[in-house]
């Protein structure tokens, strides 16, 4: 999304309602997890809402985008979420699937993830073509958030022994995409408060669905682990920083001098912030692995 041009702060547009009633249900909600033992989901929902929320704070401010900064944003996320989606979530489908007959059942789920994934993101981005009253790339962000919670909600709720390495890099992503999509909106004159929904949207869903009865069978459980590596994998590749031309970052880079020649420069970065995201993720848990 192009997030270039002023971005001096709108005082006169009012903040958005929706985006304050999703704090509050997140509030209420956050009681209903504590009564219920849900403290990893809780501390992945709120690390998710303050990510964001800071993203979104710091872009609505922000007089101009640094490329280097966006991309490094981008890519250490990217990286983490690809690895703890491998580490964490694809064993844990194969394994199950192996108690269930066949590792390929988890296959299957990580199949229809990544499918699912894709089609929703690509069929979605027909919402960007139609006029309506409300932000679309707000509506976009927030049906990302929420059915990112669900998933969330669903794993900590099947495999409540999972660490919480697993929950905060797969939210790593949500302070760059709060920046981009602040940037966007201050451009348009239009309030970020909007994006209290999605910051919110994790937590919102994560929460309920953690506290769901799911069949503890090994089918069941191969496939939500599965449909979950799938999920996450797509959303990571499609954070994966893109210096080619047309991109987000070739738009950033095109109001600068020697703006190809820089372009060059940030693909080095771009795999670089992305090896970085992924060690971080192993250093992290070789230190807090028993």
């Amino acid at each position: 999304m192009p997030i270039n041009g002023s971005s001096a702060v709108n005082k006169s547009v009012r903040p958005s309602l929706l985006g304050v009633a999703s704090v509050v249900g997140l509030l209420a909600l956050s009681a209903v997890g504590a009564t219920g033992g849900l403290q990893k989901v809780l501390v992945i929902s709120w690390v998710a809402f303050a990510a964001m929320g800071l993203g979104a704070w710091l872009g609505a401010r922000a007089a101009r985008t640094s490329p280097h900064s966006l991309v490094w944003g981008y890519g250490l996320a990217s990286g983490a979420m690809v690895t703890s989606a491998a580490m964490f979530l694809v064993p844990q489908a194969m394994g199950l699937g192996t108690a269930a007959g066949t590792p390929r059942i988890g296959g299957i789920g990580i199949a229809v993830g990544i499918v699912a994934g894709y089609g929703t993101h690509t069929v979605g981005h027909r919402l960007t073509h139609v006029d309506t009253s409300f932000d679309t790339t707000t509506a976009a962000i927030a049906a990302h958030a929420l059915s990112a919670g669900l998933i969330i909600g669903l794993v900590y709720g099947t495999m409540p022994t999972l660490g919480l390495l697993l929950g905060l890099a797969i939210v790593s992503h949500k302070g760059p995409a709060g920046y981009a999509a602040a940037r966007r909106l201050n451009r348009n004159g239009k309030t970020a408060t909007s994006l209290l929904l999605p910051a919110a949207g994790v937590g919102l869903t994560a929460i309920p669905s953690a506290l769901l009865p799911v069949p503890q069978t090994p089918v069941v459980n191969a496939l939500v682990f599965g449909f979950a590596a799938g999920i996450f994998l797509h959303v990571a590749m499609d954070f994966l920083p893109n210096c080619e031309a047309g991109s987000e970052i070739d738009e950033v880079c095109s109001l600068q001098e020697h703006s190809h020649d820089l372009l060059d420069e940030l693909r080095t970065h771009a795999v670089g912030s992305t090896i970085g995201g992924a060690a971080l993720v192993v250093l992290a848990w070789v230190v807090v692995m028993p």
